[in-house]
């Protein structure tokens, strides 16, 4: 059989994870899903509007590409920014934060997965930076310097793991209070896009709402609206499970999406969350 085609190109990869995620799975599961499907909304619309295109989001991370530094640093800027507003309305310990890092290397691109070097080095940032921060390469530093009016912090030089040499890393500064923007162009351009009619297109946060004025309910009418209003919705397989009896422990559509959050993680404090919440799981 012939191969599938490899694309090389260089672009700016931005690479996200939910700081604390299985903590937070740990103590709730239905609402911690409810709050990333919220959060990543945000996530993923301004990632559009900043022309950057999506590869991963397993679990709690989050990977993209931009074929532009400018528009990765800005739409990393404008993410933290909107989440700290959104995380303002809710109490301290629900609260979600990301950490990002951006870096600019060549990729290979490949039936619809981007890796390499270039990838490999953005995930080792995110995991340098502070919750709500945003971690950067000294080549994405340089570029932007020249560019924008940003500040940042010298961190040193670290070592990460499957990358021979140090990598430069540096902290970017910025008011994490202020109102997130992206240039107007962009936003046009993105909210064309999004003019879909279609049900697949409605808004999600009107789905994670309705979804938590029924969670709690012991009365199975609320679930039966929910699912011939959402029947792919995002929580169907918890509405169905709710139908048939299974609590938020042995609903195995929470576990699983536990499970997915783990699984690729190299610290065994993840993996224990997962084996302390389901002992006897599959």
């Amino acid at each position: 059989m012939e191969a599938p085609p490899l694309e090389r190109k260089l672009a700016a990869i931005l690479a996200a994870d939910v700081e604390g995620y299985s903590r937070l799975m740990h103590a709730d599961e239905e609402r911690t899903l409810a709050i990333l499907t919220a959060h990543r909304k945000i996530v993923d619309q301004l990632i559009i509007s900043a022309n950057g295109q999506i590869f991963g989001t397993a679990g709690d991370s989050v990977l993209a590409e931009f074929p532009s530094v400018v528009q990765a640093f800005y739409c990393a800027i404008a993410i933290q920014q909107a989440l700290e507003s959104a995380n303002a309305a809710l109490p301290p310990d629900q609260r979600m934060y990301l950490r990002i890092g951006i870096n600019v290397g060549d990729v290979m691109v490949k039936e619809g997965d981007i890796f390499g070097d270039g990838v490999n080095i953005a995930s080792r940032l995110e995991s340098l930076a502070e919750p709500g921060g945003i971690c950067v390469t000294r080549g994405v530093r340089d570029h932007l310097r020249d560019r924008l009016d940003a500040a940042f912090e010298d961190l040193g030089e670290h070592s990460v793991k499957n990358i021979p040499r140090p990598v430069r890393v540096f902290r970017a500064i910025f008011d994490q209070n202020a109102p997130p923007s992206l240039p107007e162009e962009w936003v046009s351009r993105a909210s064309a896009a999004a003019d879909d009619p279609s049900p697949a297109a409605e808004d999600k946060a009107v789905e994670v709402a309705f979804w938590e004025s029924v969670q709690a309910s012991d009365d199975d009418a609320e679930y039966r609206i929910y699912l011939d209003r959402y029947p792919d919705g995002t929580f169907a397989e918890l509405a169905r499970a709710r139908l048939n009896g299974a609590s938020a422990v042995d609903d195995p559509a929470v576990a699983v999406a536990f499970w997915e959050t783990v699984r690729g993680s190299a610290n065994p404090a993840m993996v224990q969350a997962y084996l302390d919440k389901y002992p006897d799981g599959e």
